[in-house]
């Protein structure tokens, strides 16, 4: 593929490397002038196959990640800060400011998540929209939480306010394949809810945050948003070891959740958020409409080259129907253009990790040493960033590419001939996020159902999995999450239930009625948010 600056739209060029010398505490943009990090895109931007530095960034150490702690500390001061007492109409404002500050940045973010990352025009225009989307459908779900709060309970004699408080302050780390939507889907809920933040933003799609680093110095009080720059084990674990963080919010993989958790010295009091990894299955049944079910699994196997927790990372196909399903499936794969982010029509991109076309490799390798073969013509072909999706068939479960979540284009396919084969995989399985389930037959279907709802959660009927709609519960069983993250529930997940009792006497009545007739409370009101 031949790339260089004149081939490269002039929208999308990178003209001037960002030096990102700046980073947020205490709602402060603080100078940094020590030791920083190259960024580098895989993406070459002169035609010879050498990476694009996009700029650099702050390398921080333990001194800058304690500094961001005593900050978020200060600014929630054990639930008696401005930011955890404040009203929720306060809150929503500061929210609502920070995102129509977010909405201007848009262009720069597309392009920086297409450098970094190498996901497409297409899908870097729909990251952005989406997570903007997030954050006003939060603002609206948080209304409502308080609108339906905004009454008193009566039992046994006793009146409850019951409220959902926050619970305290949180230690948020973001992927990279989602650099914008998945973090933000951490830190809008924890921050809306009251608590406050310390992010880290993932070592891939860092400079994105560059542009909307000033919007969350204007939007939030001091104190309540830092953010970080620099190496987990460097930054993240001192913070966890000081034992002052009361959530982890975490997206990413369940090594690096526990290796964290480990560094907490009250591990009681820790509150867990975190997306993990999955192996999710396609079943493709013998009725199924092999037209439908190959489309899905392409896409559900290779948008962003599969680099997606809830890709479909193994394909189970019938026996009956599979050798029509492989010839048809593999031309498809074939068929799939290969290109940069911002070339029409692309559907295939680099790969933003120099090291994975390596790792993609020994899988193959791995696969076809213990018998499997590449189906599909392109399969294995490489390029300085890139490894065509290789279809690999029949795979069994002596094979890493069975056991390990490859997260990039390799495609296992399993062959099967009765229905207990995958579902007891999936039952064995440390993971269980999503299935796929292909089949018409509702006599076949309906008990499958009722068996893969307990093993995972989510059965997608005759669709490739996915996160969306955001509406929708998003979490996993085993070692895939902890907590579930929605609009709706990722409020929850970051808050707790408390409330104010009062027996009910003529004493107590006339205090409440006077708390609510003056407004002097920030809690016990019935305010009516519109």
């Amino acid at each position: 593929m031949e790339t260089n600056i004149t081939t490269i739209p002039e929208a999308f060029q990178i003209k001037e490397t960002i030096a990102q010398n700046t980073y947020l505490v205490n709602g402060k943009l603080q100078q940094w002038n020590g030791k920083t990090t190259e960024v580098y895109s895989t993406i070459s931007s002169t035609g010879d196959d050498k990476p694009t530095l996009l700029g650099t960034i702050p390398y921080m150490g333990e001194s800058e990640a304690n500094e961001a702690l005593e900050a978020a500390a200060n600014a929630f001061d054990k639930g008696k800060g401005l930011w955890p007492t404040m009203k929720v109409s306060d809150r929503v404002a500061c929210m609502e400011k920070f995102v129509k500050q977010m909405e201007t940045k848009r262009e720069q973010v597309v392009k920086l998540l297409m450098w970094e990352i190498g996901k497409s025009l297409p899908d870097s225009e729909k990251e952005f929209d989406r997570t903007v989307e997030y954050i006003y459908d939060t603002i609206e779900d948080y209304k409502q939480l308080d609108r339906d709060s905004a009454n008193f309970k009566k039992r046994d004699g006793i009146y409850a306010h019951i409220r959902r408080g926050p619970l305290g302050i949180v230690l948020c780390l973001g992927p990279y394949n989602y650099p914008l939507n998945e973090t933000f889907a951490l830190l809008i809920p924890a921050l809306i809810m009251g608590n406050t933040a310390i992010f880290k933003p993932a070592k891939h799609g860092v400079l994105l945050l560059t542009p909307l680093l000033e919007a969350f110095r204007s939007s939030f009080p001091r104190g309540v948003v830092n953010i970080i720059f620099g190496r987990g084990r460097e930054v993240a674990a001192p913070i966890m070891k000081s034992g002052r963080v009361d959530v982890l919010a975490l997206i990413g993989n369940s090594k690096s959740a526990v290796a964290l958790q480990d560094q907490h010295p009250y591990k009681n009091r820790l509150r867990l958020v975190l997306g993990l990894e999955a192996k999710n299955p396609a079943i493709v049944l013998p009725d199924a409409d092999l037209d439908l079910a190959i489309n899905e699994c392409i896409t559900g196997t290779l948008s962003f080259n599969g680099q997606r927790c809830t890709a479909l990372k193994i394909l189970y196909v019938h026996e009956d129907i599979i050798e029509e399903f492989n010839k048809r499936f593999a031309k498809k794969v074939d068929e799939l253009k290969y290109g940069n982010p911002w070339e029409d029509g692309v559907k295939l991109t680099p790969l933003p990790e120099p090291g994975k076309p390596d790792y993609i490799q020994e899988l193959i390798d791995d696969a076809k040493a213990k018998g499997a073969e590449i189906i599909n013509d392109k399969g294995g072909e490489r390029t300085y960033n890139y490894i065509y999706p290789a279809v690999l068939y029949p795979v069994n479960k002596d094979m890493r590419v069975y056991q390990e979540e490859q997260f990039g284009p390799v495609i296992p396919i399993v062959p099967f001939s009765e229905i207990d084969e995958p579902v007891n995989d999936i039952a064995d399985s440390n993971y269980g996020q999503q299935v796929s389930l292909f089949g018409a037959n509702i006599r076949t279907l309906a008990p499958l159902i009722d068996t893969l709802v307990n093993l995972v959660c989510r059965v997608n009927l005759n669709s490739s999995c996915q996160r969306g709609p955001d509406v929708y519960p998003f979490t996993g069983r085993k070692d895939s999450a902890a907590a579930t993250l929605s609009v709706h529930d990722a409020l929850r997940s970051f808050s707790i239930r408390t409330f104010v009792a009062s027996k009910d006497n003529e004493y107590n009545n006339r205090i409440l009625n006077d708390l609510l007739g003056s407004k002097a409370s920030n809690f016990v009101s019935t305010d009516y948010i519109l």
